[in-house]
Protein backbone atom coordinates (compact mmCIF):
# COMPACT_ATOMS: atom_id res chain seq x y z
CA UNK A 1 0.00 0.00 0.00
CA UNK A 2 1.08 3.71 -0.96
CA UNK A 3 2.29 5.96 2.09
CA UNK A 4 -0.66 8.30 2.28
CA UNK A 5 -0.15 11.57 4.04
CA UNK A 6 -3.17 13.99 4.16
CA UNK A 7 -3.57 17.00 5.81
CA UNK A 8 -5.96 17.80 8.15
CA UNK A 9 -8.06 19.65 5.73
CA UNK A 10 -8.20 16.54 3.48
CA UNK A 11 -8.77 13.82 5.86
CA UNK A 12 -11.86 15.86 7.04
CA UNK A 13 -13.42 15.86 3.60
CA UNK A 14 -12.01 12.27 3.34
CA UNK A 15 -14.37 11.06 6.50
CA UNK A 16 -17.21 12.69 4.91
CA UNK A 17 -17.02 10.96 1.88
CA UNK A 18 -16.04 7.40 4.00
CA UNK A 19 -19.24 7.64 6.19
CA UNK A 20 -21.74 9.12 3.22
CA UNK A 21 -20.25 6.93 0.04
CA UNK A 22 -21.02 6.92 -2.60
CA UNK A 23 -22.09 10.47 -2.79
CA UNK A 24 -22.70 13.10 -5.33
CA UNK A 25 -20.33 15.68 -5.39
CA UNK A 26 -22.89 18.45 -5.13
CA UNK A 27 -24.29 16.77 -1.99
CA UNK A 28 -20.35 16.81 -0.56
CA UNK A 29 -20.40 20.54 -1.69
CA UNK A 30 -23.48 20.98 0.15
CA UNK A 31 -22.09 18.83 3.17
CA UNK A 32 -18.88 20.85 3.50
CA UNK A 33 -20.27 24.19 3.18
CA UNK A 34 -22.26 23.39 6.29
CA UNK A 35 -19.89 22.11 8.32
CA UNK A 36 -16.63 23.46 7.11
CA UNK A 37 -18.34 26.79 5.66
CA UNK A 38 -16.06 25.99 2.20
CA UNK A 39 -17.03 27.68 -0.87
CA UNK A 40 -18.02 24.86 -3.65
CA UNK A 41 -14.76 25.49 -5.49
CA UNK A 42 -12.59 24.49 -1.97
CA UNK A 43 -14.75 21.72 -1.66
CA UNK A 44 -13.70 20.58 -5.66
CA UNK A 45 -9.47 21.78 -5.10
CA UNK A 46 -9.79 19.15 -1.94
CA UNK A 47 -11.66 16.67 -3.52
CA UNK A 48 -8.66 16.68 -6.42
CA UNK A 49 -6.40 16.45 -3.92
CA UNK A 50 -7.84 13.30 -2.52
CA UNK A 51 -8.40 12.15 -6.35
CA UNK A 52 -4.75 12.51 -6.61
CA UNK A 53 -3.28 11.03 -3.44
CA UNK A 54 -6.08 7.82 -5.05
CA UNK A 55 -7.68 8.04 -2.06
CA UNK A 56 -11.29 8.44 -3.59
CA UNK A 57 -12.10 8.74 -7.25
CA UNK A 58 -15.07 11.11 -8.90
CA UNK A 59 -16.27 9.42 -11.70
CA UNK A 60 -19.92 10.52 -13.32
CA UNK A 61 -19.75 12.98 -10.04
CA UNK A 62 -20.09 10.24 -8.30
CA UNK A 63 -17.75 10.45 -5.11
CA UNK A 64 -16.49 6.92 -3.94
CA UNK A 65 -13.30 6.07 -1.43
CA UNK A 66 -11.08 3.60 -3.28
CA UNK A 67 -9.57 2.63 0.25
CA UNK A 68 -11.14 1.93 3.02
CA UNK A 69 -11.16 4.38 6.28
CA UNK A 70 -9.70 1.52 8.06
CA UNK A 71 -6.72 0.50 5.70
CA UNK A 72 -5.69 3.92 6.18
CA UNK A 73 -5.68 4.32 9.22
CA UNK A 74 -3.87 1.28 9.60
CA UNK A 75 -1.19 2.33 7.19
CA UNK A 76 -1.39 5.68 9.28
CA UNK A 77 -0.13 3.57 12.12
CA UNK A 78 2.25 1.69 10.66
CA UNK A 79 4.19 5.13 9.38
CA UNK A 80 4.09 6.19 13.14
CA UNK A 81 5.61 3.13 14.04
CA UNK A 82 7.93 2.56 11.42
CA UNK A 83 8.92 7.11 12.09
CA UNK A 84 9.00 6.75 15.84
CA UNK A 85 10.22 3.56 16.78
CA UNK A 86 12.54 1.91 14.14
CA UNK A 87 8.59 -0.14 12.86
CA UNK A 88 9.35 -2.19 16.13
CA UNK A 89 5.72 -2.95 17.64
CA UNK A 90 6.88 -4.08 20.99
CA UNK A 91 8.69 -0.74 21.29
CA UNK A 92 5.88 1.05 20.53
CA UNK A 93 3.58 -0.59 22.90
CA UNK A 94 6.16 -0.83 25.77
CA UNK A 95 6.38 3.48 25.76
CA UNK A 96 2.70 3.47 25.20
CA UNK A 97 2.36 1.44 28.28
CA UNK A 98 4.75 2.99 30.51
CA UNK A 99 2.04 6.31 31.03
CA UNK A 100 -1.38 4.25 30.53
CA UNK A 101 -1.64 0.84 31.94
CA UNK A 102 -4.12 -1.59 30.15
CA UNK A 103 -6.79 -2.91 31.27
CA UNK A 104 -7.48 -6.46 32.19
CA UNK A 105 -9.82 -6.38 28.26
CA UNK A 106 -7.06 -4.69 26.27
CA UNK A 107 -4.80 -7.65 27.53
CA UNK A 108 -6.83 -9.94 26.24
CA UNK A 109 -7.55 -8.31 23.01
CA UNK A 110 -4.07 -8.20 22.62
CA UNK A 111 -3.51 -11.95 23.27
CA UNK A 112 -6.47 -12.79 21.04
CA UNK A 113 -4.32 -10.46 18.36
CA UNK A 114 -1.10 -12.43 19.06
CA UNK A 115 -3.07 -15.71 19.07
CA UNK A 116 -4.27 -14.94 15.88
CA UNK A 117 -1.12 -14.08 13.97
CA UNK A 118 0.33 -16.77 15.67
CA UNK A 119 -2.07 -19.43 13.78
CA UNK A 120 -1.57 -17.40 10.26
CA UNK A 121 2.52 -18.26 10.22
CA UNK A 122 1.97 -21.85 10.81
Amino acid sequence: MAEYRLTEAEENLADIIWANEPIRSSELVKICEEKFNWKKSTTYTMLKRLEKKKIVQNKNSIVEALIKKEDYFAEQSKMFIEENFDGSLPRFLAAFTRRKKLSKNEIKELQKLINEHREEMR
